[in-house]
């Protein structure tokens, strides 16, 4: 594998001006909005609590995925992260401990969020699977509530990070085995470095692409379709001997009624006349329901 050093005087303006990567969510959930500069100088970096050192910043994660993405695509079109947030955590400086909150003033008040997810587009790699344009995609997730933080430092942090396709109809997420690495752990920069690093170097967009394309030609009919949601929502309730037996599910109830609304409803993904569906739209309303997922569980089920 290759070791790639990134400089350490990294840059507030180290983002290309390209515009930012896709301009709809591609996560709903309770999140919102915010850029790289607001993290990088607004926000707290919690610390771990047994030797008060900093753990890697969501600004770092962020401008170290965006630096090696730049290396490895050297001379694509290279967008700006789009960054979404949960979970805040809120406090105040010392001196304003005693004032009313609602007296508090925008500079006495502090923040930081406990779940950051996001996404950097390459547009410049893109592919067309049945009228829906798929730009390249990498992203990542890092939610503090996953790591110990009443550790010391060099204790386990976690990430997630990912490679794949954005469906620019829908902002979906589309996501394979190779390209997805949903349990990074590390104890420093370089580490995390270097899984970012071999997760983009091994993956392979060509058989990616290659392998959601073929899902057109595989028809499920109205009743197949009724008797997987059927399957799908007995999952929660089959005994753990059962279980063990068959793949993880991660879809719930909500998640699930999402894709029935849309197989009705949804302009560009739901059944055909007869009521059949093509895998290829049943993976996008999937993908699409999984949007409402809160940021730390958000690809568990890709």
């Amino acid at each position: 594998m290759e070791v790639l050093t990134l400089p350490t005087n990294r840059s507030l303006n180290g983002f290309n001006e390209q515009g930012i990567s896709t301009d709809k969510p591609f996560i709903i959930a309770n999140t919102f909005q915010t850029t790289y500069h607001e993290l990088k100088q607004e926000h707290l970096i919690p610390v771990f609590v047994k030797d008060n050192q900093p753990v890697i910043s969501q600004a770092d994660f962020i401008e170290m995925t965006n630096e090696i993405v730049s290396h490895i695509y050297e001379g694509e079109e290279i967008m700006i992260p789009n960054i979404r947030v949960s979970h805040p955590i809120k406090g105040r400086i010392p001196e304003a401990k005693n004032k009313p909150a609602h007296l508090l003033l925008e500079e006495e008040k502090t923040i930081y969020y406990e779940r950051m997810a996001f996404v950097i587009e390459v547009p410049s790699i893109s592919s067309v699977i049945n009228g829906n344009r798929l730009n390249l995609t990498i992203g990542g997730i890092k939610a503090y509530n996953l790591d110990n933080l009443y550790s010391k430092k060099g204790s386990e942090e976690h990430f997630k990070i990912f490679i794949g396709f954005q469906n620019k109809v829908c902002t979906n997420l589309c996501i394979s085995t190779d390209g997805y690495r949903g349990e990074l752990r590390v104890r420093n920069t370089q580490e995390l470095m270097d899984g970012i690093l071999k997760l983009l170097t091994q993956y392979n967009a060509q058989r990616h692409i290659e392998n959601l394309d073929s899902f057109q030609n595989f028809i499920l009919p109205q009743r197949e379709f009724a008797h997987l949601i059927g399957k799908a929502r007995m999952y929660a309730f089959l005994p753990k001997k059962d279980k063990m037996h068959l793949p993880e599910l991660q879809f719930g109830d909500t998640q699930l009624g999402m894709v029935v609304k849309d197989y009705y409803n949804d302009e560009t993904f739901c059944q055909n006349e007869d009521g059949s569906i093509d895998l290829w739209r049943l993976y996008n309303l999937f993908t699409g329901s999984n949007k409402s997922s809160y940021i730390d569980i958000f690809l568990i089920g890709v």
